[in-house]
Order: structure tokens, then C-alpha cells, then sequence
């Protein structure tokens, strides 16, 4: 308990120097947060005020009870599209409900340590799932520059001339910060045609309300909801625990993921009850918070607490900020989150792998639905890895002519993928009269092995063959215990 204290206490307050850079990152991350949260309130067809509340309740509950520090959370558009639906058939009362059972179900994952399941997650995907966000990333700022004059395309310059330059002078501010001064400076000391966050959506004027969502208390409300919760708890969840695995590569930590479930879960239930969509991990959000110096809560706390500050007593100014500072802010982190040497890979890897991360960017990019990709990767990897583990099934065949006993040495893993390959090695008209089959280097893993060697044996017996089986070990015994007791006792 000591430890663990030890270690939450360390998470705020790691010193002076790194407080000063999660302040500061944490502000620069909210910049970065408005444009891209009004933009999924949109394609949920929901008030962008619904969008930006959750994630000032999500920021502020996830940063107390999350499992990784420096994650920036919100709403997002994976959950924002899965959202969209539900809103258009039955309106934002029926969505909070939604985000508070999707909280729930979020909780009860969290409770029963469903987070394993990033375990099936090949470190193919995982590249795939960061370059196709880098490429979501960069394609989400096109329209925004899509029918502007060419001053929007000067100050996205001049941002990232500020972004890329400025470090070389100093480190002490992060340079977005200082591009959002500048250019928003500039833009209102010489007015000139260009687009500012006021002209993405109208924000909120007041603080958000505890509120109890507006919906009947009944099995025909559950039906609707249940659905769209368990979907917006499963992408949220997964978009969360993979933006997780990122920042651990980046930072060279290891996150609590039961932890980030149950966190996450009670933050969307905070949400739904003061008028937010529910929400989840932001990956380029949270990169660029760690790229600018974030490393602990105290960033992802100030990325909630001065949303709240931005969107309420600081709205005339925020209401100034150029749309080009936030595009070259999140231009930069693009640019910064892409795996580059993932190219080279491509030579360097195993076809397979390459073929994996491809993939994922693919079906990502194509659906702009992260756990659609995702899936797609580790449906391959498991094809993939059970047609590898297929091949690697040998059985030899030896006579002995003195005992008239023909034994079949099985090496391997027997599954449902290389059961066929075994039945194919044990000729059923073997004119010996002992048939041995010795799966000392073998192991059988489910019931497909075990009825191939059950339809084996039996075959041969009915045949008139004495049939022995030896060298299981003890898993592979209970095994055939348990699902094929008719083959008899078995040599270990």
C-alpha cells in the first residue's frame, strides 16, 4: 500500500521543473482539444457545448482515477460516430443515458480485468493503429484548409515556422503555446480574412449541470440504449488502451490498464450526468502532450480544469485563436506521431507484419473507425500466427519389424488449424498390428485436436490395431480426459 501510495503521489508531484511543463502542457493540449472535439460534436449531430462539457468532466475525473498519467481524454470521434445514430433517432437524452451505462459497463470491465485482451494485440497493429491516426490526424485539418485565402496559408506556415524554430531558442514555453500567442496576436493586430475558432461552433456560456438524463425508467429504454453503450464502452475502451500502449512505448513506463478501465468508467459516468457525450483516450492529443513535456496527471488535470477556464471566463479571447494556429499545431503532431521507420520495415519485416500494419492503416483510414482497424489487424495476426503454427506440426512414421509396431512421432502444437496436417500424417490402413503414437514433443490445445485424435484411435481399434499413446504431458492428458475418455489411458 506504501508502494503504491508512494508511486500516486509521484505521478503529481515530480518535481518543480516537471510540474512547470505539465502546466504548460496541459494548456497547449486544450488548445488542441476545441477544434477537434467541436468537429465530433458535429458528426455526432450534437450541440458542440455537449462535446466540450464531457471532456472538461473526463479530463478532470481521469486524471484523478485513471491509470496512465500524461493521457489526455474526451470526446471522441470513434465514440462520436458510434454515438450518431442513437442521437438521430432518439435525441441527447437517450445519448447520456447511453454514456452513463457505457460508464457502467466501462467499471464492470475495468473489475473483471478485461484489459488482457491488449495482449492479442501484435505490435503490427499497434504501428498500424498509430500510423493510420497520424494519416486520421492530418486528413482532419484538410478542410480547414480547403476554400481560404492565402493569408490562412501564410500563418499555417509562419505556425509551423514558430512550432519547429522556436525550441532552438528556448524550451521553457512549448512552442504550440507560443504559435497560439503569435498568431493570434498578429491576426488581430492586421485583420485579415481567416477563420477563428469562433467560426467552428458556438461555445458554451456557462459552467455544465448536474442533471439526471430525461429518460423513462423502463425495459423498452434499456433495449434502445444497451446496445449503443456496450458499442460506445467497447470502442472507447479500446481506443484507450491503445493510446495507452503508446504513451508507455513513448515514456518508457508501464500503465495500470484495469486501472484506465475503471477510471474511464466513472469519468463517463460524470459525464452523462452533466450533460456530456461519453469519451475516451485522444491519441493525437495526447501525444502532443507528451511531445511538449506532459509526463504526469497534473497535465491531463490542466487539460480539463483550463478547458473549463477557456470555454467560459477566457471566451472572447479564445473566440480570436486562428483555425491555422491549430491546424500547424496539429499538423506538427502528424507529422511527430507517425512510426517513419515503419517504412523501412516494411523490407526489413516479415511479410506477414507488414501485411498486418498495412492492414490496420488501411481499414482504419477507409472507415475512420479505430476499432474497425484494429480488428481487422488481429484477426489477421491470429490467421496469420495459426497457418505459422500449422506448418510446424511433423510426424514421422518408424516400423519395427520385430514387434510388427509402427510408430508415429507427432512434434508440434496440435489445434484446430494443424489437426488436419496430423490426421493426414497417421495412415488409418497401417497393416502393423500395434500402432504407437508418441506425443512427447507435442501439445494438444483444444477440442478439435482432441476429436482428431479420438476419430484416429478409434478408426485404428475398429481396424483390429493395438493402439498406444505415450509421452503426454499432464495438460494434454486432462484434456483428453475430460472431452475423449473412450481413447483410454494414456503413457506419460
Amino acid at each position: 500500500m506504501t508502494l503504491s501510495l508512494d508511486r500516486y503521489r509521484a505521478e503529481w508531484f515530480s518535481g518543480v521543473g516537471n510540474a512547470r511543463r505539465d502546466l504548460l502542457a496541459g494548456m497547449v493540449g486544450t488548445f488542441a482539444l476545441i477544434p477537434e472535439v467541436i468537429a465530433f460534436s458535429f458528426v455526432a449531430g450534437i450541440d458542440p457545448q455537449v462535446g466540450l462539457f464531457a471532456s472538461f468532466v473526463i479530463g478532470i475525473v481521469i486524471a484523478f482515477a485513471g491509470g496512465r498519467p500524461a493521457m489526455i481524454s474526451g470526446a471522441a470521434g470513434s465514440v462520436a460516430l458510434v454515438a450518431a445514430a442513437l442521437v438521430h433517432s432518439h435525441g441527447l437524452q437517450y445519448l447520456l443515458a447511453a454514456t452513463m451505462l457505457a460508464g457502467l459497463l466501462q467499471i464492470a470491465f475495468g473489475l473483471v480485468k478485461l484489459d488482457v485482451l491488449l495482449r492479442f494485440v501484435s505490435r503490427s497493429v499497434r504501428t498500424g493503429f498509430v500510423n493510420a491516426l497520424a494519416i486520421l490526424i492530418f486528413s482532419a485539418q484538410v478542410p480547414q484548409m480547403l476554400g481560404v485565402t492565402w493569408h490562412s496559408y501564410a500563418m499555417i506556415a509562419g505556425g509551423l515556422a514558430i512550432i519547429y524554430l522556436a525550441p532552438r531558442l528556448t524550451t521553457a514555453i512549448p512552442s504550440p503555446l507560443i504559435c497560439i500567442v503569435v498568431l493570434t496576436a498578429v491576426s488581430i493586430a492586421f485583420p485579415m480574412p481567416i477563420r477563428t475558432i469562433a467560426d467552428l461552433g458556438r461555445l458554451p456560456t456557462s459552467l455544465p449541470a448536474f442533471g439526471i438524463p430525461d429518460v423513462p425508467f423502463s425495459l423498452a429504454a434499456l433495449r434502445i440504449v444497451l446496445p449503443y453503450a456496450l458499442a460506445m464502452a467497447a470502442v472507447g475502451l479500446l481506443e484507450s488502451m491503445m493510446t495507452a500502449s503508446v504513451v508507455d512505448d513513448l515514456t518508457e513506463t508501464r500503465s495500470a490498464k484495469a486501472r484506465e478501465c475503471t477510471g474511464l468508467g466513472l469519468a463517463n459516468v460524470a459525464a452523462g450526468l452533466f450533460g456530456g457525450i461519453a469519451g475516451c483516450g485522444m491519441i493525437g492529443q495526447t501525444v502532443g502532450n507528451v511531445r511538449y513535456g506532459g509526463r504526469g496527471r497534473l497535465s491531463t488535470l490542466v487539460a480539463g480544469v483550463f478547458l473549463l477556464v477557456v470555454m467560459v471566463p477566457l471566451r472572447p479571447w479564445v473566440a480570436q485563436v486562428p483555425v491555422a494556429a491549430l491546424v500547424a499545431i496539429m499538423i506538427m503532431v502528424s507529422v511527430s506521431t507517425f512510426s517513419w521507420g515503419s517504412l523501412a520495415d516494411l523490407v526489413r519485416h516479415p511479410k506477414v507484419s507488414s501485411v498486418v500494419m498495412l492492414a490496420t492503416v488501411a481499414v482504419t483510414v477507409a472507415t475512420h473507425d479505430l476499432a474497425a482497424g484494429v480488428a481487422v489487424g488481429v484477426l489477421l495476426s491470429g490467421i496469420f500466427f495459426a497457418s505459422k503454427a500449422a506448418t510446424l506440426l511433423r510426424v514421422q512414421a518408424a516400423h519395427d519389424a520385430a514387434t510388427d509396431t509402427r510408430t508415429y512421432t507427432v512434434s508440434g502444437q496440435l489445434f484446430f488449424a494443424s489437426a488436419d496436417a496430423f490426421a493426414d500424417g497417421i495412415d488409418l490402413h497401417d497393416s502393423a498390428a500395434t500402432v504407437r503414437i508418441d506425443l512427447s514433443a507435442a501439445h494438444l490445445w483444444d477440442v478439435t485436436a482432441v476429436g482428431t485424435l479420438e476419430g484416429i484411435v478409434a478408426t485404428l481399434r475398429r481396424r483390429g490395431r493395438t493402439v498406444d499413446l505415450i509421452g503426454l504431458n499432464a495438460a494434454s492428458a486432462s484434456l483428453i480426459d475430460r472431452h475423449a475418455p473412450l481413447v483410454g489411458p494414456a503413457t506419460f
